[in-house]
């Protein structure tokens, strides 16, 4: 990419009496000011038939940059091997539905440690990962906010390292939530980046996946989003850090304020 576009995740909070569906958003956040939108597959692929056409038109007309996240029923390092199967065939038809509209990158949580040690899960993630069929997507794999879960940057970092068709997303509210606060100052933020950069090459700067956004947590990590400006998430420092290190890509709000949010993020940034 050749600059850094601001988007939410799913539809748009509701204006005044107007409700939106992926077609009518993809025109509402462009006249606002976005740039992207991520579909959410989280419980369904919710791209049909009926509505992929529809889709795809508002795609085009507005130039809005489409990713989408995957299931939340995902876990490659389950215990049973049908239930990494079924995690598998999740991400593929999700890829599917996501290519339907021309979208770019497919995020997902790839799993949880259960009883298994940090390497055992590496290694088993890494194995069904590399199962997956080459596409025109990214298979973008998300930090993730709980303890509990497989998830931290150089995991994930690793798994790309060692999977050419993996990309990171970076969820630094997802970070700041399991680190109990961790995300303090500029530096902070800065070292994430770097880390990305000295392991993955400079030019995955060019082409990042971001989430960001109010959340709120405790010792086991991520609770629930908040508004952007009502957490102790330093979107300052973040969008700071984006600038100096010339990141390009993509930066997905999440929160229950969603497209204003994201505003405040992208009006934010150029002010930098």
């Amino acid at each position: 990419m050749d600059q850094l576009l601001f988007g939410i995740s799913g539809l748009p909070i509701p204006d005044g009496g107007r409700r939106f569906n992926y077609a009518s958003a993809i025109g509402y956040l462009k006249s606002f000011g976005l740039d992207a939108m991520e579909l959410l597959f989280v419980r369904t692929v919710n791209v049909t038939e009926q509505n992929k056409n529809l889709i795809l038109k508002a795609k085009l007309e507005n130039k809005i940059y489409l990713s989408a996240h995957g299931s939340h029923y995902i876990n490659l390092n389950a215990d049973e091997p049908i239930k990494q199967d079924e995690s598998l065939a999740r991400i593929i038809k999700a890829a599917e539905g996501l290519a339907q509209v021309e979208g770019k990158s497919l995020i997902f949580h790839p799993g949880y440690y259960l009883s298994d040690s940090p390497a055992d899960t590496l290694e088993t993630i890494k194995k069904n990962l590399a199962r997956l069929p080459a596409r025109e997507i990214d298979y973008r794999l998300e930090t993730t906010g709980k303890r509990s879960q497989f998830g931290t940057v150089p995991e994930l970092v690793a798994l790309c390292q060692a999977i050419p068709s993996c990309k990171l997303c970076i969820d630094f509210a997802h970070i700041h939530a399991r680190g109990n606060g961790s995300l303090r100052n500029y530096a902070d933020f800065g070292d994430i980046l770097q880390y990305v950069a000295d392991k993955l090459g400079k030019a995955v700067l060019n082409d990042l996946h971001i989430h960001m956004g109010g959340i709120c947590y405790n010792q086991s990590g991520e609770r629930h989003h908040l508004p952007l400006r009502e957490s102790d998430f330093n979107y300052m420092a973040c969008l700071k850090a984006l600038k100096d290190f010339g990141i390009k890509g993509c930066v997905i709000a999440e929160g229950p304020r969603l497209q204003y949010d994201a505003l405040i993020l992208k009006n934010t940034y150029l002010g930098l």
